[in-house]
């Protein structure tokens, strides 16, 4: 998805899509993993926030809420909610969940109180987009959405069509904001 949401971002020739992850946290809250990994996509720094002209967080959904990696990371961003370094930036959410009803709706939500909190504008995804009105699985007006299922299916048409307009219209809004 997040690749999705980066072409979607890249079509805007003004934006660079830039992915992170998050290392796991342990069942103390710990971070298990503190290096950045020699391969794949880099560990997110609290510094990627600053520098950001716009932000997309996604998560998977545990029982209608972000996971806690990603709730790990926020908690230790007071220093730039106390300086204000996010105000006014886009911000949008995506999840994937593995049934319909996973909770899907509220885990984009969750996601999406730290962004408020810091004062970035979130947007979600317009039903203007056909996407929106013609998914069966996943794909949200709060954000992009999969269904992965038990076996961890591909994304649909319709979700990877809403992960792109979610990276563009976060890249949009970033550029007419900047």
């Amino acid at each position: 998805m997040a690749e999705q949401i980066g072409l979607g971002v890249d079509s805007n020739r003004a934006c660079e899509a830039v992915l992170r992850s998050l290392p796991a946290v342990s069942a103390t809250t710990e971070q298990t993993t503190e290096t950045v990994p020699d391969e794949g996509v880099p560990y997110a720094r609290i510094s990627d926030l600053e520098s950001c002209a716009g932000l997309v967080i996604g998560s998977p959904g545990y029982f209608g809420n972000m996971a806690a990696p990603l709730k790990y990371f926020f908690d230790q961003t007071s220093p730039l909610w106390l300086g204000g370094a996010m105000i006014g930036k886009p911000g949008g959410v995506f999840t994937a969940t593995s049934s319909m009803h996973g909770g899907q709706e509220t885990v984009l939500t969750s996601m999406m109180l730290p962004l408020l909190h810091h004062g970035m504008l979130v947007t979600g995804i317009p039903y203007s987009e056909p996407a929106i009105n013609q998914t069966k699985s996943g794909a949200t007006p709060y954000g992009a959405s999969h269904v992965a299922g038990q076996e961890g299916q591909e994304l649909s048409e319709h979700e990877r069509l809403a992960c792109r307009a979610l990276g563009k219209r976060i890249a949009d809004l970033a550029s007419k904001l900047g």
